[in-house]
């Protein structure tokens, strides 16, 4: 992370910050970000974007308050701003039932935009757990998750790690009955 000072999580709570974060090209500025600041300039060039573009979707998410500047310098008469995180990571509230879960989402399309040819694990398990197994599951999946986020060098290739673990929704037969 650019800094020490950026608090672990941020939480959206408002309608303009889920706005904000549920845009895919916004998704992917923010982890561009991830690591180190950059500016507009910079940003454009990571995440594939016009620099218009690129400024425009900053502008948003720095009104969300999901980014800000950390740093600003002159260059040949003009102020160079830098965009870092405003935490560490952010939590988005419970998308409710039925309703989409953003970050998944946004997975599932950067897995699907990442190189055919380069390295992946996918995987998917079905599994029947106890409520202290899933619990546990899941406090070791994320204890696995800040292990390697401390160990992250921002020199090194981008990789991301994406789990979920939840409880599918029961089946209902034709009749309507839960099976």
């Amino acid at each position: 992370m650019p800094t020490d000072d950026h608090p672990e999580t941020f939480h959206v709570t408002t309608d303009e910050q889920l706005r904000a974060v549920s845009n895919l090209t916004r998704h992917r500025i923010m982890a561009a970000l991830r690591f180190e600041p950059a500016t507009i300039t910079q940003i454009a060039e990571r995440v594939g974007l016009a620099k218009g573009s690129s400024s425009y979707h900053v502008r948003l998410l720095e009104r969300a308050g999901l980014i800000k500047v950390v740093r600003t310098r002159k260059v040949r008469g003009v102020t160079e701003r830098y965009y870092a995180m405003a935490a560490r990571s952010i939590e988005l509230p419970d998308p409710g039932e039925g309703g989409p879960d953003v970050l998944m989402r946004h997975a599932v399309a950067d897995l699907e935009a990442s190189p055919a040819d380069g390295e992946r694990q996918v995987r998917m398990a079905h599994l029947r757990l106890t409520d202290e197994q899933f619990a546990e599951l899941g406090a070791r999946l994320n204890a696995l998750a800040d292990e390697f986020r401390e160990l992250s060098d921002p020199a090194l290739p981008d990789t991301s790690l994406v789990f979920a673990l939840f409880h599918p929704a029961p089946v209902k037969n034709p009749e309507g009955e839960i099976k």
